[in-house]
């Protein structure tokens, strides 16, 4: 059968077609894209990540995994968020002095495919070097967790393939975007 939008009308005045319309008064009709086909799966989960200097690290007993380069945080149109994460790594990218050939590998966070799709359009990225063990569609969208889960795999992916140099980014909720490029120790 015919997968059925996501966004459905809820109400003449309150649906998502609704606020879109009253928003961008030139659209005369929603064509939804996002279905539960290209739309990640949202599921329990629970991380952490435990951040520190060398010197608390080895006063702990801890050995690091990872160096943080840069990060950078944008603000997008909130009706338009899922445009975020490419801005929010060119941002981090060029605190950094790197350009996105210089990174091994993407996490780019797959809350709709289209995010993922258009990042990799808007940066020229290699589609092979991108959520390369998956992304959200397929490992599922821990709300409040997927920064931290996404980080992780980028990390796990980087030492299975002997990357040094990687980056994570996600649009989140509200228009905001960030990004955090990381380099394996």
């Amino acid at each position: 059968g015919k997968l059925e939008p996501s966004f459905k009308v809820m109400g003449e005045n309150y649906g998502f077609d609704a606020v879109a319309i009253q928003r961008y008064p030139q659209v005369e009709a929603i064509n939804h894209i996002h279905h539960a086909g290209n739309s990640s799966g949202i599921v329990d989960g629970a991380s952490a990540v435990l951040l520190g200097n060398a010197e608390a690290g080895k006063r702990l007993g801890l050995t690091p995994r990872a160096r943080i380069i840069t990060s950078y945080s944008v603000g997008t149109e909130p009706c338009l968020m899922l445009a975020g994460p490419a801005p929010s790594a060119q941002k981090a990218l060029a605190r950094a002095g790197l350009t996105a050939a210089d990174i091994d590998l993407w996490e780019i966070n797959e809350a709709f495919a289209v995010v993922v799709m258009a990042a990799i359009e808007d940066l020229g990225l290699d589609p092979e070097r991108v959520n390369v063990d998956g992304g959200a569609v397929a490992l599922g969208h821990p709300i409040g967790a997927s920064g931290a889960r996404t980080l992780v795999t980028l990390l796990n992916a980087m030492k299975h393939k002997g990357a040094k140099i990687g980056i994570d980014t996600l649009c989140i909720g509200g228009g905001e975007a960030t990004a955090v490029v990381v380099e394996l120790i």
